[in-house]
């Protein structure tokens, strides 16, 4: 029906010239006092063949409407098959649409190009300064009380290891590679690789082994765990406790930190929010959590954060969805 008042919108002007034909041949006829059924033939005859016109013209506008409509769900193609143009004006529309798809796949192209060339640069970069890292760690080994410089050492190669992960999130070559690794192992290493935090910050660490058996990336679910190990370590007091354990198939990072708003909560995974901790403390960058989401999305995994101000975080992996867990 919204089709139908649409086309007769756009015959309105066709319609009321009719119309006062109709009135014009009315007075004449009525002026030289013709018979009324002469008038009422000639207009029968005349509404039968604007009827069938109308009906024509309705057809074509809706094959019309749905042939645009089709072409609708295919406007992200760089050359769209247009319908063959029906007069000067349809010409020149469409030769306008040609000329901007064009323009589009131009602006296109060189905007793939440049964040190629920066991809490839930045990957470079972060593979490059890798080296200097590592010297810096061994020569730190040979230097007593070394730990604290250690620890600083330890948050810049966590912060290149995010924007390697960050490039390569939406990379066609990311290799996430599904096997059956175990759980244990994998939170084993994240503790280990930040064991000099625990240890400076005196933070206690009460790590029940799951026993458990997941079919995951073990590389990028290792990376969860660090992040989220790294955000409970940031924000956890000196003298506090973080506690890692298995609930059926989900694991349990929680914290005896400063907690999350209520207001900031439904939002700690955006990319970039940092919220009022972040602000306070000027600790965060907004971008580890939003990794984490993202990574557990493509590995098939859950995660969700729960908290209270002053009461502490808890966060939860959930290695059920979609996945094949065996003891």
């Amino acid at each position: 029906m919204s089709l139908l008042r649409a086309y007769l919108r756009r015959q309105y002007k066709l319609l009321l010239l009719l119309l006062g034909f109709f009135a014009v041949f009315a007075a004449v006829f009525f002026l030289y006092g013709l018979p009324p059924e002469a008038l009422a033939y000639a207009a029968a005859l005349c509404l039968a063949l604007g009827l069938a016109l109308f009906a024509l013209g309705y057809g074509r506008f809706r094959a019309r409407h749905r042939e645009l409509r089709l072409l609708l769900h295919r406007a992200r193609e760089k050359a769209l098959p247009l319908p063959t143009p029906r007069g000067l004006l349809e010409e020149d529309y469409q030769a306008l649409v040609r000329a901007l798809c064009s323009h589009r796949a131009q602006l296109s192209a060189e905007s793939e190009n440049r964040l190629r060339d920066m991809t490839d640069y930045y990957t470079f970069w972060a593979h490059q300064i890798k080296t200097p890292i590592a010297a810096l760690g061994l020569l730190l080994q040979e230097r007593p009380d070394s730990a604290p410089l250690e620890v600083e050492l330890l948050k810049i190669e966590q912060y290149v290891e995010m924007v390697l992960s960050y490039l390569r999130l939406d990379s066609a070559s990311t290799d996430y590679v599904l096997q059956d690794c175990g759980l244990d192992n994998v939170l084993r290493g994240a503790v280990r690789k930040l064991a000099k935090m625990f240890i400076l910050k005196k933070i206690s660490l009460d790590f029940q082994e799951t026993g458990k058996t997941v079919l995951t990336d073990g590389k990028w679910l290792g990376f969860v765990v660090e992040q989220v190990l790294s955000n409970a370590l940031k924000y956890t007091p000196e003298g506090g406790a973080i506690r890692v354990y298995g609930d059926g198939d989900t694991v349990v990072i929680a914290d005896s930190g400063i907690g999350i708003r209520p207001e900031d909560l439904p939002r700690v995974f955006e990319k970039g929010f940092t919220g009022y901790n972040g602000r306070t403390e000027r600790k965060s960058t907004g971008i580890g959590l939003y990794l984490s989401r993202q990574v557990c999305e493509r590995l098939g995994h859950g995660i969700a954060v729960t908290s209270r101000p002053g009461q502490g975080t808890l966060v939860r992996l959930d290695l059920s969805r979609g996945q094949r867990v065996v003891e």
